[in-house]
This record gives C-alpha cells, structure tokens and sequence, in this order.
C-alpha cells in the first residue's frame, strides 16, 4: 500500500473511519430490530390443546447420527424424549426402527402417546426386507400405540427404488400388519406416482414451502400449504390426506424468499397449527427435537426444523405471545467495547499519532469486535466438524487480527517482502490480504459450484471487504495471485447473486465480495511483483 503524501493517507483515515462507521450502524440496527417483539398467532398448549403429532428422531446429542450404524440410542433418552414431547403433542413419527427406535411404542404407552411408525427403506434390498419385517412385528405387537405404518420416506424423490418395487413392498405390509399402511413423498411425487394410492390406506404428502423448486415467502407459506393441500386432495378424491412433514427451520442459509429465522419458524408452526385445526387437517410436524448431524446433509439449515433446542429439551421459541428474534445483545455490545477499546490502545503507543487515524482504527477495531462475535455465534450454528472450526475459524481468526495489526500501522507500503522485522505491521498487513483473498477465492468459487447447502460467508470476510476494500483504492500495485483471486471472487460472486437477485443474503455477500475485488481489478499490476 504506497500512500505517501500525508494528504492521500488523511483521505484514506477519512475514508475507513466513514466505512467503518457506516457498516458498524448498518449492523447495529440489524441487530437492533432482530430485538423486536413480534406479535403472532398464540398455541394454547398450556390450556390443553396438543399438536397432532411431530417427527421424532433421538440423535440430538453431540456426537449421535443415524449414519453411523454402530449408533444406538439408549432407553433413558428416549424416555426423557418422550417425556418432554408429551406436554406439546399427542403423537410421533418415526422413520425407522434401527438404533433403539423400536423402544418408542413401549415408552409412548404409558404417556398416551400414538405413534406413526415408519421403516425406512433405501439402496439395500436385504436391509430393506429386515426393517420392513421388523416394523410390521412391531406394529403388530402394539396396536393400541401405532396409528399406522409408514413404508419408506421420500423414496421416489430420492430414486432409490421404482414406483414398481415400492408397490411390492406396500403390498407385502398391508397383507401382513394388522394397522393402516400408507407411505410418504413430497407432494409432486405422490401426483406423479398417483397409481400408488390404491395400494395404501391413506396418502401422506409433504408439503414443505421452504424446500419448494420455487421457495415461498414465509407471507405466503401458509396459503401456499393450504393450496397444495386442496389440490392433492382433489387429486386423490376420496383418500385421507396426511400431511406427513410441514415446518420452517430457524437458522441457515435463505433461498430466494424463503428465510431461515427463529420468528418465521414460530410464525409458521402457530399460524398453520391454528388453520390445521381449524379446517380439520391431519398434520405431522417436522420436527421434534433439533438435528444438528443433519447440518452435514443439509448444512446449517438442515440441523435447526426442530421445536426443542436439542442440548435443553425446551421449546426454541414462546408458544404464546410475541416473540423476538434475538432476546439480548449483551454479546455484541461487549465485543465492540473489547474490539475499540483493544484498537485504540495499540493505535495510541509508540509513535506519535493523529485525532483522525486514532478515531478511524478505533471504529475499525469496534467493528471487527462486533463481527467476531456474530461470526461466534454463526459458528456455534454452522461448523459441522473439527476441520470446519480449524480452518474456517482459522479465517475469522485472521479477520479479527486485521484492526489490531492496522492499529499499528502508519499508511507506508504493506508488502510481503518488506525488509526490518518480520512483525513489521506493513508485512504482516500484506500476509493477511494475500491469506484473506485466497480464501475469500475459494469460498466465492464453492458457493458458486454448489451451493444448495452452504451459507453465505458475509460475516467471515465482512471486516476484510471494509480494511481491505478502503485501503485498496490507495494501493498502487496488485501482485498477479491477488488479481487472480480477486476475479475468481468477482466472477464467483456476481455469479452466484445472479440466480437469486432478490436474496438478501445473496446480495450482501455480491457486496462484501465487489468490495474485496474491486480495488485490486481496477489498478495497475505491479510488473516487479508479478516475476
């Protein structure tokens, strides 16, 4: 960064103060209005009412999936489940009789609690055949607790067994258990397979506006719900209709219109318990408890459809009232204080300074506190693994250095091979923006590829656009690596806002990237640097 005359370095002080400013206000209020009471439609379960029933499966505890076959859930927590599930509804789904699960129907009985008990069905035909066997004979053996069987779930969807193949198997269960039969898709699948209806004794559809090809706004869901639910209706004359998974998650990445949010999740859950009730729908509600092993299907927002937190058991939201999005913000408040305070300590020692640059890297460092603690906070929802936390929060980690190691700099030239001290702060500057480039590179070009089931980094790199994005217009020079980068993050970033033009959080994230990229795009390579 070569900004010698002191007139371009008080600009460029000018400059990141107003951008920090301006981006820490934007924040604020955000933050601010997530405070905001929300007033929705109550559930009156404190008075007896009961939801229909909800999708019940136990992996909830660090470290339990279903994915591991080894895993088996014991009898204590399932209980305890059960327990806490009982004081909101009257019924569970499960969608397979592995691991534990077909301890439920026992421990439901004496809690009045009903069952919809389901065998999952997959790939493997002999493991096919063994559920299915086993969750007749359980089925069989309790009667007063099942309300029907469940053969496979959302099999057609995932094509992992024709229309023919799953007409055997419905047959072969209803020839054997002694409850209704029935088997459960996505809506669009039930109308295409429709021939499929007269081998069940009810249709269980999922009708998941979230999951739509076109995603629904959360102002729409519920109409959009209750449209699909007529027109499957009339598609099926004369069949019960089940609505077999209906939900909102509470946390992740938003498509399109349809945003994750603790206030949507709990608008939806009341808003469409109180109509289901109200024109008579069979429901089941996905789901119980959160799956945070589902993140790693699904991402973020596959581990958060639950009604109870998964560490506490207690509702995510209130059933009754207005409810908030955040319900403190002791968190941001302290790291902006940690944040400024930290950067104003390091930009007032040693050298004599100035009011403004002191002023401007003292609302750097507030800025970078603040985001280091959403980033936190995201991280707790999103890092799925112990590589995700190593080198995901290795990048947060470089993020939050980057107003503390400014605070030490005094505007000369930032470059890797600067010579004096390896912690020059000109060199650590420049290591920092070819390690934050690279990585905003590669996060930008993932998103782009696949990004069904990744988040959107803004958080991670939204201090980078503001430090980097300022200080840029004043470089100079671009080495030939970080103008690549910066036109994989372009390209990848423009790309991905693209198909989703009207997504917040995708134009946010076309924001923060513009903001790394441009400045190095629009300025003359450094042909000393590019040897």
């Amino acid at each position: 960064m070569i900004i010698s005359p002191r007139t371009d370095r008080k600009a460029l002080w000018l400059t990141l103060l107003l951008a920090s400013l301006g981006v820490f206000l934007l924040l604020s209020a955000i933050l601010w209005s997530r405070t905001r009471p929300i007033e929705m439609h109550d559930l009156h379960l404190a008075d007896g009412e009961k939801l229909k029933c909800v999708s019940y499966a136990p992996y909830h505890r660090p470290g339990q999936t279903p994915l591991d076959i080894d895993t088996r859930i014991e009898r204590e927590q399932i209980a305890a489940d059960l327990a806490a599930l009982s004081r909101i509804t009257e019924c569970v789904r499960l969608y397979s009789v592995d691991q534990g699960l077909d301890q439920v129907p026992e421990l439901a009985r004496p809690l009045g609690m009903k069952v919809l008990l389901g065998a999952w069905i997959g790939y493997e035909k002999q493991r096919n055949a063994r559920e299915l066997e086993r969750a007749i004979a359980l089925a069989n053996a309790n009667p007063d607790v099942v309300r029907a069987l469940i053969v496979g779930n959302e099999v057609l969807l995932r094509r992992e067994r024709t229309e023919d193949e799953m007409r055997e198997l419905i047959r072969h269960a209803k020839a054997n258990a002694r409850v209704p039969v029935t088997y459960a898709d996505v809506w669009e699948f039930w109308t295409r397979h429709d021939s499929l209806a007269s081998e069940v004794d009810f249709v269980t559809v999922h009708i998941l506006p979230f999951w739509e090809d076109e995603p629904v706004d959360i102002e729409l869901a519920l109409e959009h719900v209750a449209e699909t639910r007529r027109h499957v209706g009339e598609h099926f004359a004369g069949k019960k209709i089940l609505i077999g998974e209906t939900g909102w998650p509470s946390a992740g990445r938003q498509r399109e219109e349809s945003k994750p949010s603790r206030v949507n999740q709990a608008r939806y859950v009341r808003e469409f318990v109180h109509r289901a009730h109200a024109e008579g729908w069979d429901y089941n509600l996905i789901e119980a408890i959160d799956q945070p092993w589902k993140r790693k299907l699904e991402g973020t927002v596959g581990g958060y459809w639950g009604m109870l937190d998964a560490a506490t058991l207690v509702p995510k939201f209130p059933l009754a009232g207005p409810v908030a999005e955040r319900d403190s913000l002791y968190g941001p408040v302290g790291g902006t204080l940690v944040g400024g305070v930290l950067a104003l300590l390091l930009a007032t020692t040693g050298r004599r300074t100035r009011c403004l640059r002191v002023c401007a890297l003292t609302a750097t460092g507030a800025l970078g506190g603040l985001v280091a603690v959403l980033h936190w906070e995201h991280a707790h929802l999103a890092y799925r693994n112990a590589l995700e936390w190593i080198v995901l929060g290795g990048v947060g980690a470089l993020a939050a250095l980057l107003p503390l190691v400014l605070a030490r700099w005094h505007g000369h030239a930032a470059t890797a091979t600067a010579g004096g001290d390896r912690w020059q702060p000109e060199r650590l500057l420049a290591l920092l923006r070819t390690a934050l480039l690279f990585a905003a590179a590669v996060a930008a070009l993932l998103l782009w590829v696949d990004p069904r089931y990744r988040d959107f980094p803004t958080l991670l790199y939204l201090l980078p656009a503001v430090v980097l994005g300022v200080s840029g217009w004043w470089r100079r020079h671009g080495s030939r690596r970080e103008r690549t980068c910066a036109a994989v993050i372009a390209i990848g970033v423009i790309a991905r806002w693209s198909t989703e033009p009207a997504n917040p959080q995708a134009i946010a994230w076309l924001l923060v990237g513009l903001a790394l990229a441009l400045p190095l795009l629009l300025v003359r390579a450094d042909q000393d640097q590019q040897r």
